[in-house]
């Protein structure tokens, strides 16, 4: 863990970065209709109101009494929404929206958890001091946790919108449309070559617990699709039969496709005998070279449909950051910080682009589009590197997913910060969950 005094410059410029991030996530509450905060646009999750104050509860449990020494002011509010919901079996959430608190008690509590922690915590820079922080994590770790876990949430609630009526959203403008050519599926060989997954426990920047420890993977030669399947790829895989197809599924995933009807992606609708794609603020006809968004069950249906594979972690991390002379980069273009010109992510965009949008961003074998424009499922299960360690003051942030029930997603979406596109990050979600932003690309041996 980070254990050194942390400078005041750095700890001002992470509570600038905690104020932007809170920009990023009351911009998204502003866009639902104040009679739609009590919805629940996706079965498996909370309804909206409970987002409302579990952003600001999750700051204060992490470092109210940690960093300020200072007890709750409102206990039974930091409990309610201390925790979110994993959509994972167990049956669904059944309340009701009377059970929970009126929404102008949720917006003074948050209101009041921001003055509290932004008063403290200029105290904490100009003293230099931790009240009660123990030596096994620094003020630096808990702010980048508190301002990441934010934006997760901002990419978790985009997702979670998108599924919310339309006219239960007020509409923002989209950016303009980037034009490319159609896309040639053809596979790109990637030699033969080590992956250095993870970070090193010496290193200064920030990682979550299960970025450590740092491990170095042989990866065999193999061959991996140069972009993203597409809408248009997925559709000629519909159309095959292949949501009806038993060879293609393993038991669980049939049984789940089944159960539930599923004969389609989740952000497609079929009107009037033409499929439509449900983008954030519109309905639009299918754009057949923006990338597909599944499930792990669906990408894994398709890659056998068609012969091949999802990759594995190691096999992912090889084709985006290897190079041919053995090192690897930080970046899949290099060592550029991330930019709108390399790739569709840091929320410049409400939707995905075309897959041959930004071949600038192309990696060191010309494999493209692998940070941001959608995460990409893996094959590998989520699981411990050697060396793990939980958080002290979070343990079950990962720990609590290592069940062989979810698989590691890689990559990026349209709405993820610039601060989790760094190499070692890992994203992680159960098999039979339709509605992040997560495509997919498949490799052959």
């Amino acid at each position: 863990m980070l254990v050194a005094q942390d400078g005041l410059e750095v700890r001002q410029e992470l509570l600038q970065r905690l104020t932007e991030a809170r920009g990023r996530t009351d911009e998204l509450f502003d866009i639902v209709k104040p009679d739609a905060i009590y919805e629940r646009p996706i079965p498996e999750r909370h309804r909206i109101v409970f987002y409302l104050g579990h952003l600001e509860a999750f700051d204060w449990n992490l470092m109210g009494e940690r960093l300020l020494g200072a007890k709750g002011f409102h206990p039974e509010f930091d409990k309610l929404f201390n925790f979110g919901i994993d959509p994972v079996g167990g049956g669904l959430p059944s309340d009701k929206p009377e059970d929970w608190p009126a929404v102008a008690e949720v917006r003074e509590y948050a209101r009041r958890v921001r003055e509290n922690l932004d008063a403290g915590l200029e105290g904490v820079l100009s003293s230099d001091a931790r009240s009660g922080a123990p030596h096994e994590f620094s003020a630096s770790q808990l702010l980048n946790v508190a301002i990441e876990h934010r934006l997760m949430h901002a990419e978790t609630l985009t997702y979670m919108l998108h599924q919310l009526p339309l006219d239960r959203k007020i509409s923002k403008r989209r950016g303009p449309e980037l034009v490319s050519g159609r896309v040639e599926p053809k596979l790109v060989e990637i030699s033969g070559g080590s992956a250095t997954l993870g970070l090193a426990r010496a290193d200064t920047a920030f990682g979550w617990d299960n970025e450590y420890e740092a491990n170095t993977v042989a990866v065999p030669a193999f061959a991996i699709d140069s972009h993203k399947v597409t809408n248009g790829r997925y559709l000629e895989f519909i159309a095959a039969g292949g949501y009806d197809n038993r060879v293609l599924w393993n038991d669980a995933d049939w049984n789940w496709k089944t159960e539930k009807g599923i004969s389609h992606p989740v952000f497609w609708k079929r009107m009037n005998d033409q499929w439509y794609y449900r983008t954030m603020f519109d309905e639009v006809a299918l754009p057949l070279e923006w990338p597909v968004y599944v499930s792990h069950a669906e990408a894994s249906a398709y890659a056998r449909w068609s012969g091949k594979s999802l990759p594995s972690e190691a096999q992912w991390h090889r084709a985006a950051y290897g190079t041919r002379d053995g090192a690897e980069r930080p970046y899949p273009w290099g060592v550029e910080a991330p930019a709108a010109k390399l790739g569709n992510f840091d929320f410049h965009r409400w939707d995905p682009t075309s897959v041959g949008a930004f071949p600038a961003g192309r990696s060191a074998f010309g494999v493209a589009d692998m940070l941001g424009n959608g995460w990409e499922w893996t094959s590998s299960l989520f699981a411990p590197f050697p060396g793990f360690e939980p958080f002290p003051f979070y343990r079950g942030y990962s720990a609590d997913f290592f069940d062989g029930k979810h698989f590691v997603m890689k990559g990026g979406s349209s709405r993820t910060a610039a601060c989790m596109l760094r190499r070692s990050f890992r994203n992680w979600f159960q098999p039979h969950y339709q509605y992040v932003y997560a495509g997919f690309r498949c490799v052959a041996h």
